[in-house]
C-alpha cells in the first residue's frame, strides 16, 4: 500500500500496512529517499511515513523555516496522518533535532525513537567533551554552509555540493543545493528565532540511539550515551561506519532497527 498526501504544502509518503507507524526523517543535506533502504525492509510490518523537510524540496520555493514552524508542521504531519495513535520518530542529523524538539513538546503522539548519530550535541556536556580541534572542524563546515545558504544561486550550490562531497555524503549530487542550508545559518546568525527556544534534552521515552564511530568527532557526549544505556528499555549501538550509518552498513542497520523496534515497549 502506498500514497501520497499533502499536508502543510509538504508531501508525505506513505508505505506498508503494518498497524504501528514510523515517522522517518532526514537531515542534512537529504530528502525522504535517505530512508528508501529502511521502508524496504520494515514496511511489511510497519506503516512507515517519509517525507522531505520543509525547505529541502529542490522543486518548491526556497525558504528557511524556524524552529517552530517546523515543530508545528511535523505536528500536523503525525495529527494528520496517524489516527491519534503514537508512533516512534525514526531520526538522522537536523531530524534529530527537530525531532527531539517536537517529542518533548508533544509526548502524547511519540511512543518512541530512535535517534541516528545525533544525540545531545550543542549541549554544555558535547561541548565540553570535545577537543579544540574537532571545534574548529564543526565551525569550518556549518560556517562554510551558512554563508553558502546567504549566497545561495549558482556559487551557494556548487559550495553546498562540494562540502557535501568533502563529508562523503551519500545523497544524489542533483539533488542537492544551498536551499538545505538554512538551519546552519539560523543555529549561527539566530536569523528566524535562532533556536533560542529549543528545550534541552530530555527525552523519557524508551531510545535506540545508534552512531557511527568512523568519524573525527560525535555528535553526543559520553556522559549522555552512558546515562541513556541504563534507561529502561532504551540502547546504544556503534557501528563503524561514518555519518549515514544507513547508508554505509544499511542491513547490519536494518537487523538492529528491526531486533529493537519488535523489543516489547
Amino acid at each position: 500500500m502506498y500514497s501520497v498526501r499533502n499536508i502543510d504544502g509538504v508531501d508525505v509518503h506513505i508505505e506498508g500496512a503494518g498497524s504501528e507507524t514510523i515517522v522517518m526523517v532526514h537531515g542534512w543535506p537529504d530528502t525522504y529517499r535517505l530512508w528508501d533502504d529502511q521502508v524496504t525492509f520494515l514496511k511489511a510490518q510497519f506503516r512507515c511515513l517519509r517525507f522531505t523537510l520543509p525547505g529541502f524540496d529542490l522543486a518548491k520555493p526556497r525558504r528557511a523555516h524556524s524552529l517552530d514552524q517546523l515543530v508545528t508542521s511535523l505536528q500536523h504531519i503525525v495529527e494528520a496522518s496517524c489516527r491519534g495513535e503514537k508512533v516512534t520518530l525514526l531520526l538522522h542529523d537536523w531530524g534529530c533535532i527537530f525531532g527531539y524538539q517536537f517529542a518533548m513538546r508533544h509526548p502524547e503522539l511519540v511512543k518512541r525513537i530512535v535517534g541516528v548519530d545525533v544525540g545531545d550535541a550543542g549541549s554544555r556536556a558535547h561541548l565540553g567533551a570535545m577537543p579544540f580541534k574537532a571545534k574548529a572542524m564543526v565551525l569550518g563546515y556549518q560556517g562554510w554552509l551558512a554563508i553558502a545558504w546567504k549566497l545561495g544561486g549558482r556559487w551557494g550550490d556548487a559550495m553546498t555540493r562540494n562540502m557535501a562531497r568533502w563529508l562523503r555524503c551519500p545523497a544524489d549530487p542533483g539533488l542537492i543545493s544551498s536551499a538545505m542550508n538554512y538551519p546552519y545559518y539560523i543555529a549561527w546568525t539566530g536569523a528566524h528565532g535562532g533556536y533560542r527556544r529549543a528545550l534541552p534534552l530530555a527525552l523519557n521515552c524508551p531510545m535506540l540511539y545508534v552512531y557511527g564511530c568512523k568519524k573525527p568527532f560525535q555528535f553526543h557526549s559520553p556522559a549522555w550515551a552512558a546515562a541513556l544505556r541504563e534507561r529502561p528499555g532504551s540502547q546504544v549501538l556503534e557501528f563503524s561506519t561514518g555519518h549515514w550509518v544507513m547508508k554505509n552498513k544499511p542491513a547490519e542497520f536494518n537487523q538492529a532497527l528491526a531486533t529493537w523496534l519488535l523489543l516489547p515497549a
